[in-house]
């Protein structure tokens, strides 16, 4: 899993649907999430630290966390499926911990409010994320490149704790 922070809202150029951006703690992947106005509207308060005068839902429900003793632990955006993100909730009182099915923009809204870490499996950062460092990400691959061209076959022999007569011993 890849710990991630939310870096802000965009909106898509040609929908203007509000999109979360997540990004790694290398600032090298960014992973974009679409989500609705409300939801959107719900993680601009808890970035800028607004406070309602009534609770909402995302803040309704960070007071029955407090209320009951319980405490979010993460949120893990745990896959992809047709294009739809999926999310957990770890939430723990005392000794028990559960999982709770949630949509990653209420997750991270929550998870904003309690400033619980925000995790995404690596499946789902390799398959939805995209490129922010284009030059670093290039001077890794010609790195990986020449690291690669320079590999002989002895590199790849075992090194093992008998000597090579007990080796053919044991054969």
């Amino acid at each position: 899993m890849i710990e991630m922070r939310v870096a802000g809202i965009a909106l898509d150029a040609a929908t203007r649907s509000p999109i979360v951006l997540l990004r790694d703690s290398t600032d090298r992947r960014q992973l974009p999430i679409y989500i609705g106005q409300d939801q959107a509207k719900a993680i601009i308060n808890a970035l800028e630290n607004q406070i309602p005068p009534r609770p909402l839902t995302h803040d309704l429900l960070v007071n029955v966390l407090e209320e009951w003793d319980m405490t979010l632990e993460r949120v893990v955006i745990h896959s992809l499926q047709d294009n739809t993100f999926y999310a957990l909730l770890t939430i723990s009182q005392g000794e028990v911990k559960k999982e709770i099915d949630a949509r990653p923009s209420d997750a991270i809204a929550i998870a904003l409010r309690t400033n619980s870490p925000i995790w995404v499996m690596e499946e789902v950062v390799a398959d939805a994320s995209i490129p922010v460092d284009r030059d670093a990400d290039e001077v890794e691959r010609r790195a990986f490149r020449d690291f690669i061209s320079n590999l002989r076959p002895q590199d790849f022999v075992q090194r093992g704790k008998f000597s090579s007569s007990e080796e053919s011993n044991n054969s």
